[in-house]
Formats: C-alpha cells, structure tokens, sequence
C-alpha cells in the first residue's frame, strides 16, 4: 500500500509547490507517456522457448503491446531517475519501455485483460533475467507503470533494466489500460496479473531480439510487497511451467494488514490524512469483493456516505480523493464502521485471513530480505517484524534491512522505495554472480 505524493514524471522534483504539497495523495497525478506509441499486432509470437498451451490459449497471451519510449544512453536514464528522486548508482544500459496488454483472470476467475510495463535494456545481453516489480497503491488508474514516464511507480522497473535485467511491472486489475474496478489489497488477483504478466513479457521479448530466463527476482513495495509475496509463492509451488523464483525483496508492506496495521490505524499510528484514505479503501475496495455492507451509510458518516465510494472509481485523482474525504477517522467512521475494522468478522475477517496468510502459509526455498524504513507513517514496522516472525516458524529465516529515517518528500515510507531500490538492484546482482 501506499496512498501517496510522488512527482510526476516530468521535472515534479523542480517544483517547490509540490514539494510543499500534503504528502499523502492517492499515487499522484500521473503523467501520461508521450512518447509516439508503435503497435505490435497480437500474431502468434515467433519461435520461443516451449510455452504451454495454457499459457498460449488463456492466461499471460500477449494482446498488444506498444513502444512507449527509449532512453538512449545510461546518462539520459540517469538523468530521469534523478528527476524522480531516485540513485543513479547502478546505472549501466540504457532503456526501452514496452506497454504490454496481455489476458487474464479477475478476482472472480472470469476472463480480462490488464496491463503492465516491460523495460529492457539496451545493448543488453540477448538472455536476460526478469525482475518482476509490484507497485503501491493508487486510486487513478494511471497511477500505474505502464501510465507514467520514469515516475516513482515506474522509477525502480527501469533501474532494474537500467542494471542489464528485463524490468516486468503488472499495473494490477483495474489499473492502467485495464477495465473494471481495481480489487485493492486483493493477494490472489495480484499474483495472477503479476503471474499473467510474466508469461505475456516473455512471449512479446523474442520480438525485441531477447529471450527471457527462467529464474524471476521478484520485489515491490508497499501494496505490492504483498503482491511480490504472493507471485514468489506461486512460482515456487510450480504455478508455472517455466519460470521459477531466484529471490524476494519486498519494501515495506502491510503483510500483517488485519492484525498490525488495522490496529495502527484505529490507534492513530498512522499519519491521519492516511489513516482515513486507508480506511475508507479498505471498506470499500473488500465490500465490492466480500459484501460487507448494504449501505454506505452504515460504515460511513453523512456527507460522505455520499461520496466516498465513488472516489475509489479509478477516475478521480490524488488531489480529488484528497479534497473529498475528511481529516480524521471520527469524520469518516460511524461507530459501526469503526467496529467492523476493530473486530473484523464474517467475510472480512475471511478475507483478511487470505491477506495476511503471505508470510505465515509457505517456506521460500529462495533468499529473502525484507526492506523497512525506521519509523515509517503507512506501513507501520511491526508488519515486517510479524512477516519475519512468519518466515521464521516455517523455516526461513528472512533478515531485515532497516533503511533508516529515509526521507521522499516528507515520507519514510516513500523514501524506503527510493532507497530500497538501488540496494535491491545490488543484491540481485550479486545473486546473479554467484
């Protein structure tokens, strides 16, 4: 998760207004990618490694995908991470950026499609490794990788390609070019469209002259720390036929969300303003999936019983979200509404136990770090002491690495994406050499 302020992907850094913007908006204002689109038709993919015919009937098919910009040389890569606030220090290739739409399920099994960011680099070596990277929350469904130009949820996708690895970024369901509504904090749809996405990376790579290997990095943040948690369990119980998980990293996510970060947010751990957009995504994003109530008003205060839900439409933006909900839990919350993210049963605790279950029902046989930042505002710390306690009773021990007081524009938890990114891209390197 992260309902957040990030620059948009052009010279937000630059801008003192922004920077004194309130630093918890819905995943920011994206920018879209102007650079001149170049279509590759749905054809069946030329000669490739074996794919099953599950994966060329139904799930992962490629159905377009489209050229969305070239940084040419590692400066001018180096150029634009800075300009989103990231390091530079691993900085080897340049990058082209591929939108890919591809097939898929939704949270109900039925058929769609979503999409997602592919970064290569260029001039790389014709094999590459995938590294597949799940991003936080955002309420717009541009607030995506595949949507915005080297911004903070495509920045660490292109460090990764910028380092010599095949950058592969899922914007989720609902997200980017997807239709439908986004099934926020959803783990089982996120594996599938990170899963999804994978398969339709390694079809659409033998047209840009590369082939994809088998073992995947898998890392995100924040929401999609879970989301990265939920692909790695899926490739190592053999989900499918190719790929395989080579190592975990995941940043500072709400791993324990119904029994650490709940309770932090009722408590008033949590910056407020984030608190009450956590709050209100919550109950409606797990309603639409879980039926948890009837009416709006029944969990949510007038005027907002109103309004809310259709802020969560992927339509409105940060800015919107922002000015549309209240400042406090107390505004937003009838008492009802308050006990059911207290004492959560029925089907939100059944949905919850399916959240939660990302550290606590497997054994990774692949290296694990979990990456957090001291005294982070969203995603409080004892999710990740929860994750490695998890880890821990199974078998794995998982060590963490505390960031420090890292700093995105106002954000510990911004800044663990920032700072995590190139630590990851060095440790995934190091893996590869052993």
């Amino acid at each position: 998760m992260v309902i957040s302020t990030s620059p948009s992907s052009r010279g937000g850094t630059r801008n003192g207004g922004r920077r004194r913007a309130t630093r918890v908006v819905a995943a920011c204002c994206g920018l879209l990618l102007s650079a001149p689109a170049v279509a590759y038709a749905a054809a069946t993919p030329p000669t490739a490694p074996a794919q099953t015919r599950y994966e060329e009937r139904g799930r992962g098919t490629l159905v377009s995908a489209e050229k969305l910009y070239t940084l040419a040389t590692p400066r001018a890569v180096a150029i634009e991470l800075g300009a989103a606030g990231f390091e530079d220090d691993t900085v080897r290739h340049g990058v082209v950026a591929y939108r890919l739409v591809y097939r898929t399920v939704d949270a109900h099994g039925r058929p769609t499609t979503a999409s997602g960011l592919l970064t290569l680099p260029v001039d790389g070596e014709r094999r590459l490794r995938a590294v597949s990277f799940a991003h936080g929350t955002g309420s717009h469904k541009n607030d995506s990788p595949s949507m915005q130009r080297v911004a903070f949820v495509s920045a660490p996708v292109i460090a990764h390609a910028a380092a010599g690895a095949a950058g592969v970024a899922p914007d989720y369901l609902g997200m980017g070019t997807g239709p439908g509504l986004h099934p926020w904090m959803d783990i089982p749809s996120e594996t599938t469209a990170s899963l999804d996405m994978l398969r339709a990376a390694r079809a659409f790579a033998p047209r840009t002259g590369h082939v994809l290997e088998r073992e995947v990095m898998v890392t995100g943040f924040s929401q999609g720390a879970s989301a990265a948690l939920g692909l790695g369990r899926a490739l190592e119980a053999g989900e499918d036929r190719w790929f395989r998980l080579g190592a975990l990293a995941p940043v500072s996510g709400a791993y324990d969300f119904g029994g650490a970060e709940l309770p932090a947010l009722l408590a008033g751990r949590l910056e407020p303003k984030s608190s009450v957009l956590y709050a209100a995504y919550t109950l409606v994003a797990f309603n639409r999936l879980h039926h948890l109530y009837d009416r709006p008003g029944e969990v949510f205060r007038v005027p907002y019983d109103s309004t809310v839900e259709a802020l969560f439409d992927g339509a409105h933006t940060g800015d919107q979200l922002m000015r549309g909900t209240p400042g406090t839990l107390d505004e937003l919350l009838t008492e009802h509404g308050r006990e059911l993210l207290a004492r959560p049963a029925g089907p939100l605790a059944e949905a919850l136990g399916v959240t939660d279950a990302v550290c606590t029902d497997w054994a990774p046989r692949a290296p694990v770090r979990l990456y957090m930042a001291t005294g982070d505002e969203q995603a409080v710390t004892e999710n990740t002491e929860h994750c490695q306690a998890g880890l821990l009773r199974n078998g794995v021990d998982a060590p963490v690495v505390d960031l420090g007081a890292v700093d995105h524009f106002g954000s510990r938890h911004l800044g663990s994406n920032v700072a995590a990114t190139s630590s990851i891209v060095r440790w995934f390197g190091e893996l590869r050499g052993r």
